[in-house]
């Protein structure tokens, strides 16, 4: 399945229908464009799994922080990759695909759970050309209070997410969840804690 990657953008053209929704000029000034980091925070039990399992996606070294110029291209990028994985990944609960709780992976039986859309959407951008510095695996609440992760984009025009539960690419702020943690620019393999301190499970469900 993973093999029409390299096509994903012109596929994903026609899907993408929604545009990135952007904060409005006097909304920036009113809340935080950028989610705030704390101290380090211990990562998601499926994150260590699946190094574990497949240690050069995590064999990586510290760098500098980088975040991305949010241009019109960009944006457009973002909807496409977000509208193209959501449409072509069906969702299925790692219990029902894997017999297990937690199972981090690659989506390459075209089903899985929120935490597989966020590698893929990942893993495409970072062969697009995007700094893996820029796109981070964040676990959150959504608003049903259930573990969900997402994709926090580092941009110079805030935080934006890309979320199977999400047509649009919205501002974190717009987003309704709760932030809990979330991989560290300089190292994914180091987790930090983001506003509420309040401890959460990383465990998630498919939607």
């Amino acid at each position: 399945m993973l093999g029409r990657n390299k096509v994903f953008l012109a596929a994903a053209a026609a899907a993408a229908g929604a545009a990135i929704a952007a904060p409005m000029p006097g909304a920036a000034m009113e809340r935080a464009i950028h989610v705030s980091v704390g101290a380090s925070s211990r990562p998601p039990i499926g994150w260590v799994e699946f190094c574990t399992e497949q240690p050069r996606e995590c064999a990586t070294t510290a760098s500098t922080p980088r975040d991305v110029v949010l241009t019109t291209k960009a944006r457009r990028d973002l909807t496409r990759v977000n509208a193209w994985v959501n449409e072509t990944i069906k969702p299925v609960t790692d219990l029902d695909q894997w017999g297990v709780v937690e199972k981090w992976s690659y989506p390459d039986t075209g089903r899985g759970d929120c935490e597989d859309y966020v590698l893929l959407k990942r893993r495409l951008l970072i062969q697009a050309g995007w700094p893996r510095e820029a796109l981070l695996i964040t676990v959150v609440r959504d608003k049903k209070g259930e573990g969900h992760a997402v994709l926090t984009v580092k941009t110079d025009k805030g935080d934006f997410v890309l979320d199977n539960q999400e047509e649009r690419v919205l501002l974190w702020s717009d987003t309704g969840y709760r932030f809990v943690k979330r991989q560290s620019q300089s190292d994914p393999n180091v987790w930090v804690a983001l506003g509420d301190p309040r401890p959460a499970t990383a465990t998630a469900t498919a939607r």
